[in-house]
């Protein structure tokens, strides 16, 4: 007996990302700058030529993946990831492609939810954009860093 092995049985026709933001203002309003992480591998700025890792696994990244595809995925581990974001911590920030805050950590971080799609070959050479994003929504509202170990939970 012989059985096929594959780690998915399907993979879905949409692909969503979750992008983390973070800013230093004291005080969230609708003027608020926001600041996109980058992650190694995952889809984020749509200028960014798309990458591969093989034959390395960014866990990191493939859970942002599951993340997007259902909260639950990331509620085991999304509070402590946040709070070390909130704190600048070195080795998580490593796992990283690029810190919007290298010199002090952010005040408040949240995950906004987008559709993410290769752009068209016109689209490609007019934009130089390797991705076309459509935003569906607030993944995770502002979070702040209340003590030493955990996220805030979201402020209304």
């Amino acid at each position: 007996m012989v059985n096929t092995y594959g780690a998915f049985g399907t993979v879905g026709r949409v692909r969503r990302e979750v992008i983390l933001e973070g800013t230093d203002e004291a005080e969230i309003t609708d003027q608020t700058v926001w600041r996109e992480y980058e992650f190694k591998g995952k889809p984020g700025s749509v200028h960014r030529l798309p990458r591969q890792w093989a034959p390395y696994h960014l866990r990191l990244d493939w859970l942002m993946w599951f993340a997007a595809i259902s909260p639950l995925y990331a509620q085991g581990w999304r509070a402590a990831f946040l709070a070390r974001l909130l704190k600048n911590d070195r080795a998580t920030l490593r796992l990283l492609r690029h810190n919007p805050f290298p010199n002090a950590p952010p005040r408040y971080v949240r995950a906004l939810l987008y559709t993410y799609r290769f752009t068209t070959w016109r689209e490609l050479r007019r934009d130089r954009a390797w991705w076309h994003r459509t935003l569906i929504g607030e993944y995770l509202p502002p979070v702040a860093l209340r003590t030493a170990g955990a996220a805030s939970e979201p402020r209304d």
